[in-house]
């Protein structure tokens, strides 16, 4: 199988990087041309010995900012552990290294600017969760390698992999476009990935659970719902699990993603904003699009719809419903089940309601699973596709039992656990399953709503807790915060690292030069000034009570119609994304 290099140096000169493949055996150099942007294969003795130098990990690729070409490399990784005797990595830390020596060519405009993109592309890189490996493919399943070609299996990790998870595809343009050079080029997923080795009955098998984010459509909580004119949805993740028991391998699949059509939520300082599905798309081309891309990959799809089915989510769950009868394809089988209304009061065992319901089905769909001769001994031919309003919180739970239904019969199988013994018995293993699961979700969460999940105690213990409710509440606002005054950021950071937006080449403005209305810095100082009035003189009583009572009511009047303006134009002071055209995002 093709790999990429393992391990590197950086050497830099005034003129060129030159980025050292140190691994046995190997004497390949890229010289990158500082000036021209040039990229070429040398040798060893063509590193001048004036050059300074330093290892790195890898190569992430390059972007072209308004100072013009920089070089992103990883300079930190961990050991998450091994895959079929292949090291996977985490990527730690990164370095974000400029072509240009200085930028003195910049004005003092453009200099801000390109602060500004650096302060977005390191924004995307201190998010966790960054994974490669250089003699493994990250991005397909066990089941999709396991039924490619001799010729699929000589490509390089670039050529082959999954496009929908390599996440420095943009990074890498440069390196992709000449196949000498693929050895450098380390294809990066996006998501979370936790490895451990277990005992059950005094037998060591692996668990791993790989949570593979799509690059496609690819954003945060409010400002990216639904899908694309080309099908993609919003946070869609595959999430694979795998056992591996003395040579014998199994793995269960599970996708998320946002509801299928064309609806946005956008922040406008109201604690839930209102959904609002497009009135002017013919929402069926996308739907179509989507499932039949995914109807291709993973077989049947059994959708389960975890919105509420009362209120402003309401629409969206009828909506939904209606598409899929819609589409009239015996593929796809739609269960809408009202988590909230289910689980309400604490009753967190009807779950098992869901469970139930498409016990069956799971049966039917199975699994992959290849014994240690190499035979496959079962395929999975369909995947339960989950979503709730962020596809997070209630989504991570429901993924959770049924992959652990879908172990059930894996371990058994395996000779690993006995006839008659359940999973949920076995207290050691139960902890790391558990745990892993509200990892995973806090990672998901982490990358698309800027917070930690929610309903991770019911993950972890299997219980809803109070104090899983009051670390609920306190997520639910820090998640409140991020969305109104600091997404519009994020947004862009990721649509300028994923090549949504590219930075022009000529010296004209970019779109960071919009400037906010005048009500966004009038109106909130009106409203701070009225309110410390108004208590100012609750504090500092006048000579009358008539006198106090009557300033009270005027600087608490000004004070809330103030803040009634403020919210009624609410979109006008949240952090809205300035890159992309807000039709790109609807």
């Amino acid at each position: 199988m093709a790999t990429a290099y393992e391990r590197y140096n950086l050497h830099t000169t005034p003129e060129k990087f030159y980025i050292e493949a140190c691994d046995e055996g190997a004497d390949a150099v890229l010289a990158i041309d500082r000036v021209s942007n040039e990229m070429t294969l040398t040798g060893k003795k063509d590193v001048p010995p004036s050059a300074v130098t330093r290892p790195i990990c890898g190569i992430m690729g390059t972007i072209r900012l308004v100072a013009g070409m920089y070089l992103i490399v990883i300079t930190r990784k961990r050991n998450v552990g091994s895959l079929l005797g292949h090291s996977v990595w985490k990527a730690v830390d990164f370095d974000v290294i400029s072509y240009k020596k200085t930028v003195l060519h910049l004005s003092e405009i453009q200099s801000q600017e390109n602060k500004t993109f650096l302060s977005m592309i390191n924004n995307v890189l201190t998010t966790d969760g960054f994974y490669f490996c250089t003699d493994y493919d990250l991005t397909h399943t066990l089941q999709r390698l396991s039924n490619t070609s001799p010729d699929f299996q000589e490509m390089s990790l670039l050529e082959r992999a999954d496009q929908r998870f390599v996440w420095n595809g943009n990074l890498l343009r440069e390196l992709a476009a000449q196949p000498e050079l693929h050895k450098f080029a380390l294809p990066v997923v996006h998501g979370f990935i936790v490895m451990k080795p277990c005992r059950i009955n005094g037998k060591i098998f692996e668990w791993i659970l790989i949570s593979r984010r799509s690059c496609f459509r690819a954003g945060v909580r409010y400002y990216v719902r639904g899908i694309d004119s080309e099908g993609h949805a919003a946070n869609f993740v595959e999430t694979e699990q795998i056992v591996l028991y003395e040579g014998a391998k199994a793995s269960f699949i599970q996708t998320r993603g946002s509801m299928p059509f064309y609806w946005s939520q956008r922040p406008n300082l109201k604690y839930k904003p209102k959904p609002i599905i497009s009135k002017t798309t013919n929402h069926m081309d996308g739907f179509q699009r989507h499932f039949d891309s995914q109807l291709l990959i993973y077989g049947k799809q059994t959708l389960l719809n975890l919105v509420n089915q009362k209120g402003s989510e309401k629409p969206l769950e009828q909506a939904f419903d209606k598409m899929v009868s819609g589409m009239n394809n015996g593929m796809l089988n739609y269960i809408a089940f009202d988590f909230h209304k289910e689980c309400s009061a604490m009753r967190w065992e009807r779950l098992q309601i869901l469970v139930d319901l498409v016990a069956e089905t799971q049966d039917e769909y199975s699994y992959f699973m290849v014994t240690w001769e190499g035979k496959t001994v079962a395929q999975q031919r369909g995947v339960f596709r989950s979503n709730c309003m962020d596809c997070l919180d209630r989504t991570n739970v429901i993924q959770s039992l049924l992959a652990r239904r879908s172990l059930q019969s894996q371990l058994q199988r395996m000779g690993v656990l006995n006839v008659g013994q359940r999973i949920e018995e076995q207290a050691e293993f139960e902890k790391i399953y558990k745990n892993a699961w509200a990892d995973n979700a806090n990672a998901c969460a982490v990358q698309y709503a800027g917070t930690g999940a929610l309903k991770t105690d019911f993950t972890r213990t299997g219980k809803r807790t109070r104090l899983g409710l009051l670390m609920d509440g306190w997520n639910s606002m820090i998640r409140y915060y991020k969305n109104n005054f600091s997404d519009g950021f994020r947004q862009d950071s990721i649509d300028l690292f994923l090549g949504n937006f590219a930075v022009d080449e000529s010296d004209g403005p970019t779109p960071l030069r919009v400037q906010k209305d005048w009500k966004f810095l009038t109106l909130p100082i009106v409203m701070l000034v009225a309110f410390s009035m108004c208590i100012v003189c609750l504090l500092m009583a006048g000579d009358t009570w008539t006198e106090t009572l009557a300033y009270v009511m005027f600087w608490g009047a000004a004070s809330a119609i103030t803040a009634t303006i403020i919210l009624f134009n609410g979109q006008d002071f949240v952090d809205s994304p300035k890159l992309v055209h807000k039709e790109k995002l609807d």
